[in-house]
């Protein structure tokens, strides 16, 4: 946050005022279209039979909004070729959706079956987006959405 607010000519208690934290000041600065504490809360309320289909129609459908595909993208492909963005989006994962996510979970290992989970979300923008792998890249959300379901469902903690 200190070297943030050297580079804006700005002391660093002015974006803690503002942000709260270097994760949220990065939420911010990507112009981030949800909030990832909200999302959290809604993919995890309700029958947990059910989350994985949650999940993924969340991720589904939040990839097909104007706009915000092309700044995910952007921060993957940063964050693969740069050790500072990497070690921000890190950052931002770990307490942003994992530490919230696995709070909820009253399953073994939770920390480590939502980074699973959250590795298979960022493969598939990978494959589906960037390297555009066929027949995924041009598979339909009501497609991809049964098969994707169960394998989140089975990170999160069953059928």
């Amino acid at each position: 946050m200190r070297a943030i607010g050297r580079a804006a000519g700005v002391d660093a208690a002015l974006l803690h005022h503002y942000f709260g934290s270097k994760d949220r000041l990065f939420l911010a600065a990507l112009e981030f279209p949800v909030d990832p504490r909200v999302v959290v809360e809604q993919v995890l309320a309700g029958d947990r039979a059910t989350v994985g289909e949650r999940v993924a129609g969340f991720v589904l459908t939040l990839w097909e909004q104007p706009g915000v595909l092309d700044r995910l993208l952007a921060l993957i492909r940063a964050a693969a070729t740069t050790e500072q963005v990497a070690q921000l989006m890190r950052g931002f994962v770990l307490e942003e959706l994992v530490r919230r996510a696995a709070a909820e979970l009253d399953i073994d290992q939770p920390e480590l079956r939502t980074e699973l989970m959250l590795s298979q979300i960022m493969g598939l923008a990978m494959a589906r987006y960037v390297i555009a792998v066929e027949p995924l890249a041009s598979a339909t959300r009501e497609e991809l959405l049964p098969l994707l379901a169960p394998t989140f469902q089975g990170y999160l903690g069953g059928a």
